[in-house]
């Protein structure tokens, strides 16, 4: 009895060998005067209705168990394991592992490993490992691990990285790394590369470009942007002395620092945000910053605050600009700590476990621009 629940699959092995043989003995009869066939049945190379002349045939329709051989396709391809295709692909292709095309496809191509394109991929590429394509992948590319192209004209998606020898047309969407010459928009986990950004380039850390004007990263190395060091001071008399890099509007923050109060304990500072230029003309503008701010005695104290910072600016010459301006600040804190640093509050919520209040408070500094 347990030799029964085999016997469907069996016999669908079966039926497609006897199909693909009963097929074979008329098409290799005219294999040598024809290169195309309207079906292609088969188990493995040269196991199929074409034979040994597989090669040199081009399909509209193939269906193998394990793995097909065909010089084309201009239809639907279907195999357990691999579909491979010496030249030109078009229409639908489905692997149980790989397709494997030598020239150009066109079309759809889903596979559970790869898909792999000797030139243009003009079509969606579906692969739960990567999609490679020689030069340029025309369609959209979604694959588990890495997308790999010359150019690419659509969309990249990735789990890993997607990576473009030269450029993509629309956008490379990566859960660790997005690599491309010029690209429109860039969204990685950890980092992205690039040489021209003309929309948004988004990073959980790092962005590196020759030009992105809209950087969104805690560091932004962009050769035609901005860098500086700069030094502030707050309401609670913290010190922090901060790293900004980013393009010509948008800039990341990262810095430490100390407070100068007379704490029980020593307390350290650590912060971290995003900014925006807002030029005015000449030497001025406004620097617009929203920073995440953490003071702590490293023994269980720590005061957290959120802020919006509205920083008017001035250049002063070789290099330096001087800013000061209002914040709007969201703090909150142990109750225990009862820390003193602001008196006055615009709103405070006394009945939670920890205090949470909201207050206006200021920020000056000066920095070297580089």
């Amino acid at each position: 009895m347990k030799n029964l629940r085999f016997i469907p699959s069996r016999l669908a092995i079966l039926s497609i060998l006897l199909l693909a043989l009963s097929f074979r003995s008329v098409a290799q009869q005219g294999a040598a005067q024809r290169d195309t066939a309207p079906a292609h049945i088969g188990f493995i190379y040269p196991i199929s209705s074409n034979g040994k002349q597989a090669a040199s045939i081009t399909n509209r329709f193939s269906l193998h168990v394990i793995a097909g051989l065909s010089k084309g396709e201009t239809g639907v391809a279907l195999a357990g394991v691999a579909n491979v295709v010496k030249e030109n692909a078009h229409g639908v292709h489905m692997a149980g592992v790989a397709n494997v095309i030598g020239n150009d496809a066109g079309g759809a191509q889903l596979a559970g490993l790869a898909n792999v394109t000797g030139n243009n991929a003009d079509g969606a590429q579906l692969a739960g490992f990567a999609n490679i394509v020689g030069h340029e992948a025309k369609g959209a590319q979604v694959a588990g691990f890495m997308n790999l192209a010359e150019n690419a004209g659509a969309v990249q998606l990735a789990g890993f990285t997607n990576i473009a020898r030269k450029n993509v047309k629309g956008a490379q969407v990566a859960g660790f790394l997005n690599k491309a010459g010029d690209v429109n928009v860039q969204i990685g986990g950890f980092a992205n590369v690039a040489k021209k950004v003309r929309g948004v380039q988004l990073a959980g850390l790092i962005n590196i470009a020759d030009s992105s004007d809209y950087p969104i990263a805690i560091f932004n190395f962009i050769k035609n942007g901005e860098k500086s060091v700069a030094v502030t001071i707050d309401e609670t008399m913290t010190g922090i002395v901060s790293f900004r890099s980013g393009g010509r509007v948008l800039y990341g923050i990262a810095g430490i620092g100390y407070n100068f109060r007379n704490n029980a304990k020593a307390m350290y500072a650590a912060e971290g945000g995003l900014g925006a230029h807002i030029r005015l003309g000449g030497p001025l503008r406004i620097n617009l910053e929203a920073i995440s701010h953490t003071l702590t005695d490293f023994d269980g104290g720590h005061y957290n605050k959120n802020s919006l910072r509205i920083l008017p600016a001035l250049k002063l010459g070789n290099g330096f600009e001087a800013f000061a301006g209002p914040t709007l600040n969201y703090v909150s804190y142990e109750r225990e700590n009862d820390y003193d640093f602001i008196k006055k509050y615009i709103w405070k919520n006394n009945s939670s476990k920890d205090f949470q209040g909201l207050f206006v408070g200021v920020n000056a500094g000066v920095q070297f621009l580089f």
